[in-house]
């Protein structure tokens, strides 16, 4: 016989996006049983009659003996993250990073479902493919785990056969290069694929040929000791903007429910926010990245804050922080994309891009949050709700009745620094050590089971589940 697992978190401050409000959760096994907001009088429905809150624990912990209560005054409770855009590099290129290590990091931070990217080796671009990687994650994954399909420039027609699946989240296009060399460059490829309407289209926007042309003149100019701080010139805000309007201009026409990845200029979020006035379906992402480093950062960081797209300007970080603010931007995923610090280190040309991040893109979002006086729901919103409603995950990503009890503990004042033997990545780095964040995970509950408690895994193992996913 299986024992019932009953847990209760009270004096909760719980954030929705709809706001903050006090109240306490009850868990039984793997869902959410209860939540208590107290009315007007102060009382709260338990067991058929109303009783004061502040006598809930011990009414909750009479009517559930072995039941455990815990005080959560002073944090907030949120549900779990769900990160629509990693990288955990599995099947293939392990040596990076695997399925166990990467979502262990993402529930020390907060995450508690993973979509992963189809560029592994090899690329995830067929239903072949998709079980094999859902069969390596089965059993081993710390978070509840999902993946996208990748479009190539001749898939689409096995692609729209498999729209209707639950099995995976959304159709991934390379609209420029990147680790895996899966471009799709094919004019009508594209078209075909930005007509599927079954399932989200994610799109990577930056213009190849104008990347090959300022690659050539830092060439020219620099040789092969191009410095880290020309990545924004080659990787430019041109190309950027050239593939951000093909592709909105794409899903205007077609009614593409399209998803913009990874925004970083202050100009796809004004071209953004004009075409969602045309078609409502058409959402963007960023990432804690963009939010957080700006071009400054390359003489400091170098190789270790060489992304794709590259990290723009202060004012760009600016505006992207006021469109997570109001709206505009509906997602922030990490982009986790972790890479051997030995391969980072390398001169400019051959050192790959992308950032390890997932473990603090939280405590990242709580910081500038603080800073910009971003209300805390608009987290909320874009770390675990919009992201459940974009892919259609059933029972997850709010702190709702009868939901997986998938949920994250904050600190909002805690001040901390990620030092690097905190860090569960297999990479074993991060350009954020040394950052000083405000607002530290304290505890995670991943399908009912503590994943994490007091910022430490607990020995409770992998207990993450398959990602179902309704559209």
């Amino acid at each position: 016989m299986i024992q019932e697992s009953c847990i209760l978190l009270y004096n909760a401050s719980i954030v929705s996006s709809d706001g903050v409000r006090a109240g306490a959760v009850g868990i039984r096994n793997e869902r959410i049983s209860n939540v208590w907001y107290a009315g007007d009088d102060g009382t709260v429905e338990f067991g058929g009659k109303h009783i004061p809150a502040k006598e809930l624990p011990s009414a909750f912990l009479e009517m559930y003996p072995g039941a455990e209560a815990t005080d959560t005054a002073g944090k907030l409770l949120m549900a779990g993250g769900i990160d629509a855009h990693v990288h955990f590099r599995e099947p293939g290129l392990t040596a990076k990073a695997d399925i166990s290590s990467e979502s262990s990091a993402a529930v020390l931070g907060g995450v508690t479902s993973f979509i992963d990217m189809p560029n592994t080796t090899p690329p995830t671009v067929s239903a072949a493919r998709l079980s094999e990687k859902l069969a390596i994650a089965e059993g081993r994954s710390y978070a509840n785990y999902g993946f996208h399909l990748g479009a190539t420039n001749n898939n689409s027609e096995e692609i729209r056969a498999l729209a209707g699946s639950e099995d995976f989240a959304g159709i991934k296009v390379f609209m420029g290069s990147s680790t895996g060399n899966m471009l799709v460059d094919n004019d009508s490829a594209l078209k075909d694929i930005f007509h599927i309407k079954g399932k989200r289209v994610l799109v990577h926007c930056e213009d190849e040929s104008i990347i090959r042309e300022n690659m050539q003149k830092a060439i020219e100019r620099y040789g092969e000791a191009i410095p880290f701080r020309a990545h924004e010139e080659i990787r430019s805000r041109r190309a950027c903007i050239r593939s951000a309007a093909k592709a909105l201009e794409m899903a205007i026409e077609y009614g593409t429910r399209l998803h913009l990845l990874h925004v970083s200029t202050a100009e796809e979020i004004e071209m953004v926010r004009a075409a969602k006035q045309i078609n409502r379906e058409i959402t963007a992402e960023t990432s804690a990245n963009y939010l957080w480093f700006c071009d400054s950062d390359y003489d400091t960081l170098g190789s270790k804050v060489k992304c794709n797209p590259s990290i723009k300007t202060a004012r760009d970080r600016d505006a992207l922080r006021e469109a997570l603010k109001d709206g505009i931007i509906d997602t922030v995923g990490s982009d986790h994309a972790p890479h051997l610090e030995s391969e980072k280190l390398r001169p400019y040309l051959y050192a790959p891009s992308g950032i390890p991040s997932i473990q603090h893109s939280l405590p990242v979002l709580l910081t500038v949050a603080q800073q910009e006086d971003i209300p805390v729901e608009r987290i909320a919103s874009a770390f675990s709700e919009k992201p459940a409603e974009l892919f259609g995950i059933k029972d997850r990503g709010a702190i709702k009745e009868g939901y997986y009890a998938d949920i994250v503990i904050v600190d909002p004042e805690c001040r901390f620094t990620p030092v690097r033997d905190d860090l569960r990545y297999k990479c074993g780095w991060t350009p954020y050590e040394g950052a000083e964040l405000k607002g530290k995970v304290d505890t995670v509950f991943v399908n009912g089971k503590k994943a994490v408690s007091k910022g430490r895994l607990t020995t409770e193992g992998p207990a993450g589940n398959k990602l179902v996913f309704k559209n």
